[in-house]
């Protein structure tokens, strides 16, 4: 007796798409490129309704670096917001596509979850587990020495630009942005909600009173050093 075909066996499967944004909110312009995730979140909701529509998710990747293989390898499309040391003009965008995404982010890395992720690229190429189209939309920085910074004017309006760039992308890859009716409620947000960007501005100690080159208790205090250093 022949089976009767099932539901997926008449339809190829959809192609998966991965928005990906990569860095620390809590310095400053190294935020940029999860800011853009948060902001699409925000404005965008994806049709998927349709069966050759692509699924489209968006992650807050931070910086977890080796964390993040699983879902590189899931993603038929990637694309991928970020803050990048281009040598550039602050707020200065530029696009890297493809195989040059792995090498370039090796290139100039300026922190540690660079190192990560372009581990985290290769990783996912050695498994024969790799995208079939990189995407990756970096942002030169202004400002990355500034614990419990934000964005600085110049980046911040340059994520309009990005997100453009990024839309652009996504429908070129099947994808059908509409927008957004509804408010997110706080389980759907991908950025906790006591670090999205507003709430994260307004509620900021400000700079006169808070310590911007880390976390002040781990810093000796004034004269320290040189009270201890005879008593040996």
């Amino acid at each position: 007796m022949t089976p009767n075909p099932s539901a997926s066996s008449c339809h190829p499967p959809r192609d998966s798409i991965v928005v990906l944004g990569i860095g620390n909110v809590l310095w400053a312009d190294e935020g940029f490129g999860v800011r853009c995730v948060e902001a699409l979140q925000q404005r965008v909701v994806f049709d998927s309704d349709a069966d050759d529509a692509p699924e489209v998710q968006l992650i807050d990747g931070g910086t977890q670096g080796l964390y993040l293989v699983q879902h590189v390898q899931a993603a038929d499309c990637l694309l991928i917001f970020d803050a990048i040391d281009y040598g550039l003009e602050p707020g200065t965008l530029k696009c890297i596509a493809d195989d040059d995404v792995p090498r370039f982010m090796g290139a100039k890395k300026m922190s540690l979850h660079q190192t990560g992720f372009q581990e985290v690229l290769m990783l996912a190429q050695l498994t024969g587990q790799y995208p079939r189209e990189v995407l990756l939309i970096g942002c030169q920085p202004e400002e990355l020495e500034d614990y419990g910074g934000s964005l600085r004017p110049t980046v911040r309006r340059a994520m309009e630009q990005a997100l453009a760039l990024g839309l652009d992308a996504l429908r070129r890859w099947g994808a059908r942005p509409v927008p957004r009716t509804t408010p997110l409620t706080a389980r759907e947000c991908i950025t906790f909600a006591e670090l999205e960007l507003a709430r994260y501005e307004d509620e900021r100690p400000p700079e006169e009173v808070a310590c911007r080159r880390g976390d002040a208790r781990f810093f000796p205090a004034a004269g320290a050093e040189d009270s201890t250093a005879g008593t040996a």
